[in-house]
């Protein structure tokens, strides 16, 4: 069985992310592992525990996965997924929000100049579990949190699905050398068409 390391928590874009690439490829037999941090999921695959990592093209910890385990954990492919729809929630019982929890790599998706307060946390869905927890006012978070849990917040601001590049790495190269890229995709054709 093909086990795909990626970050966690259960339900986090890296999760639902990483399933919708397995059922892209029919890999079927194949299933999620998820851990808290780039580190450990690149050291699982080095072990052996795992086959390959996931990583989205924007996290704060491309730059150094790439340099720290190069020419041992290769970028194997590339894709590019929207995800999860996104939103702004604040707790129904806060008139003013002064606090603001977010994953910081979405920092940019809103003006956060509104909140006294930045929360940093690890992702999105420990965004919600804040909310949930009263640990701050307001929450950049996946917007179905609204739905599972009805009457707990109100909407302040949709994001909805951002499209980010993603990474999967392996323990063997994929390039060999030369340019690794699809001659006959959706970019190409594009480029085509402008000619």
């Amino acid at each position: 069985m093909l086990i795909f390391g990626t970050l966690g928590p259960a339900g986090s874009n890296h999760d639902w992310v990483a399933k919708r690439y397995l059922d892209f490829h029919g890999l079927d037999n194949a299933r999620v592992e998820l851990f808290m941090d780039f580190d450990s999921a690149i050291a699982s695959m080095l072990r052996g525990d795992t086959h390959h990592v996931i990583q989205v093209g924007v996290h704060p910890s491309v730059t150094d996965t790439v340099a720290r385990y190069r020419n041992r954990a290769h970028i194997i492919d590339t894709f590019i997924s929207p995800s999860q729809p996104m939103a702004v929630l604040t707790r129904t019982e806060v008139a003013v929000p002064a606090s603001l929890g977010l994953q910081m790599a979405t920092r940019d998706y809103v003006d956060v100049s509104r909140w006294e307060t930045l929360v940093p946390e690890v992702s999105t869905v420990t965004v919600a579990q804040g909310l949930l927890d009263g640990k701050f006012d307001s929450g950049l978070t996946l917007l179905h949190y609204t739905d599972e849990h009805p009457g707990r917040f109100r909407v302040e601001g949709i994001i909805g699905a951002v499209t980010d590049p993603w990474l999967v790495y392996g323990t063997e190269p994929a390039c060999d050398g030369g340019i690794l890229a699809w001659p006959n995709s959706p970019a190409a054709a594009l480029f085509r068409r402008t000619l």
